[in-house]
């Protein structure tokens, strides 16, 4: 990653470090005018709480609590919150809710330990966690009183940057759960999946892993388990192939707070920190203009984009009457406490330029009630510049369509640019909530790859009307891919990608791509209407380019089928007795 000199600030070894900082705090000490630079607190806005150490437990568990008696069962509300927690131990019980972030603020997660609890637990009843979104924890280290963390989880969770010190539980008393995402991360005893339908963990460590449903995805992960699918249904790949991990906001000893950008890597297995810090560069956090919902617009946003600020989206709803244009190499965009992108009037929420490095995290692009052409388009149509060294990568990015309220848009999500990392992603058309219907929240397609050596981690795209992804650039990877098609075709009629074709692919490769390769899918049907079917979960052309390895295809409902898993192989889904098909390799 090429960064300017004054942004440069690389980490030293741990020894050297503390003697450093023991020699600042000595120069403020002793010294009046240093004292008096000492930075002030970032204006992150009223809803992002940040808590030291030196502060009672009490008070920061009193402002927790308030926090989650709004966000329990706040599925489609509008508040966003973040906690960042300043480097020391917690004594504090932290559940996480709807919207809502919980961050340690130290170079390394160890740096910031909360000594109790910190758990997600189902949003619905009967330990229902099928509908457990938007939620996540960053930068932690947690020692749960019980032993286990409780983690019960679905869609749009990243559980980034972690080291649990005991075990971890993915559901809630062994009730549905349909998630989910573990990277960087260090759990020291036993994850069990349970009743998880699917999982991804992506370069982490632990003592073990037990469970599995329909399909987990080890990638880059130490210790994976033992056994090959489809019995048990474990896809491993022994090494991430090209990565950076999400950038995230640290603070210093002084209270100086940076963004630490993580360096490239490439055939990577296990964590970035185990060295302490992750290695990469840290850019100060005066270098960013912090965005705040009511006050900032997409013309006050752009004009410090163009001024060369990077920019961080405090939590909240930003209404837009324009997209926002991310023009410069390098310029890095980061959100807290899923800070949520709305356009209103039809354009784009956000583009990028066709340059270098860009990187777009933690965000929640919604759906606005006049149709948008696209809401986040990466490289302009026809972009052709290879970025090998510095890739554009999105980390945490995620879409939805209707459930909070009428939304429309072509596409969610379309990749322009040659060798884009996605890393996590949940595009959705909403099944449920307001303003859903088949002809209320309208999107054709989730994911639309036009760019060349595209790689995606963390694939889930569900509920769109037509292919749920278009993949037309050649090389490109997806390592784990969860898709629901839609529930609410109203009749055969008017749900078909060609004549004599029922229904969309969910997942489409060009017929002119040449290559491509995926690992670890799951396709699954809820037909609302009878008399619906899709014929091909998967279309692909035929060339030996162009491979698949694990898909399972299921009907989790009584109407209609999946007839085929890729295109004419696999056979058809059925519900009783339930028959769930599966290809190991294709061709």
């Amino acid at each position: 990653m090429t960064v300017p000199p004054d942004r440069r600030i690389t980490f030293m070894p741990k020894p050297m470090q503390s003697f450093v900082l023991l020699l600042i705090s000595l120069l403020f000490a002793t010294n009046p005018l240093l004292a008096a630079t000492k930075a002030a607190a970032p204006d992150f806005g009223p809803n992002v709480f940040v808590f030291s150490p030196s502060m009672p437990a009490a008070n920061i568990q009193q402002q927790i609590n308030r926090v989650y008696a709004i966000e329990q069962h706040n599925e489609f509300g509008p508040q966003r919150y973040a906690f960042l927690f300043l480097p020391g131990t917690y004594h504090v019980d932290v559940p996480i809710g709807f919207y809502t972030q919980a961050i340690g603020l130290g170079a390394s997660p160890d740096d910031t330990h909360i000594d109790g609890n910190l758990h997600v637990d189902a949003a619905s009843r009967h330990n229902n966690a099928t509908t457990t979104f938007w939620r996540g924890a960053e930068g932690l280290s947690v020692t749960p009183p019980s032993g286990t963390m409780r983690w019960a989880v679905s869609q749009a969770v990243p559980f980034r940057r972690m080291h649990v010190h005991g075990n971890m539980v993915l559901n809630q008393l062994r009730g549905w759960a349909s998630g989910g995402w573990i990277s960087d991360s260090v759990i020291d005893g036993t994850v069990d999946s349970g009743s998880q339908q699917q999982w991804i963990s992506r370069n982490t460590d632990w003592k073990n892993w037990t469970g599995s449903n329909w399909n987990m995805v080890f990638v880059g992960v130490n210790h994976p388990p033992a056994g090959n699918w489809p019995n048990p249904p474990y896809t491993k790949v022994a090494r991430t192939p090209v990565v950076r991990e999400k950038p995230f906001l640290y603070a210093d000893a002084s209270g100086n707070y940076f963004v630490r950008v993580p360096a490239l890597r490439r055939n990577s297995i296990g964590i970035t920190w185990s060295g302490g810090s992750t290695p990469g560069v840290s850019i100060p956090l005066s270098h960013f203009y912090i965005a705040h919902p009511g006050a900032d617009t997409a013309a006050s946003i752009n004009a410090k984009l163009a001024e060369g600020k990077d920019l961080l989206f405090t939590p909240g709803i930003y209404q837009l009457t324009q997209a926002i244009h991310v023009t410069d190499p390098n310029t890095i965009v980061l959100g807290l406490g899923f800070a949520t992108l709305k356009p209103i009037d039809g354009t784009a929420a956000m583009t990028t330029a066709d340059a270098d490095g860009i990187i777009i995290a933690g965000l929640l692009f919604d759906a606005g009630p006049i149709q948008s052409p696209v809401l986040l388009r990466v490289g302009p149509a026809g972009s052709h510049r290879r970025h090998i060294a510095d890739p554009i990568s999105l980390h945490d990015v995620f879409f939805r369509v209707g459930g909070a309220g009428v939304g429309r848009t072509k596409i969610n999500l379309e990749v322009n640019s040659d060798d884009t990392i996605i890393d996590h992603t949940w595009i959705w058309r909403a099944d449920h909530g307001s303003g859903v219907g088949w002809n209320l929240n309208l999107s054709d397609n989730g994911l639309v790859v036009n760019g060349s050596h595209v790689t995606a981690y963390g694939l889930f795209v569900e509920h769109h009307q037509q292919f749920q992804v278009l993949w037309n650039g050649d090389y490109g990877r997806t390592y784990f891919y969860q898709s629901e098609i839609p529930y609410d075709p109203p009749n055969q009629a008017a749900w078909k990608s060609a004549p004599g074709t029922n229904g969309w692919a969910s997942y489409k490769v060009a017929n002119d791509v040449k290559h491509h390769e995926a690992w670890g899918l799951g396709i699954y049907s809820v037909f609302t209407y009878p008399n619906v079917v899709l014929d091909h979960a998967i279309e692909v052309p035929k060339t030996p380019g162009v491979r698949f390895h694990h898909i399972i295809t299921v009907a989790l409902e009584h109407k209609g089928a999946i007839r085929n898993v890729i295109d004419n192989t696999g056979g058809s889904t059925q519900t009783d007795p339930r028959y769930t098909p599966k290809v190991t390799l294709f061709p």
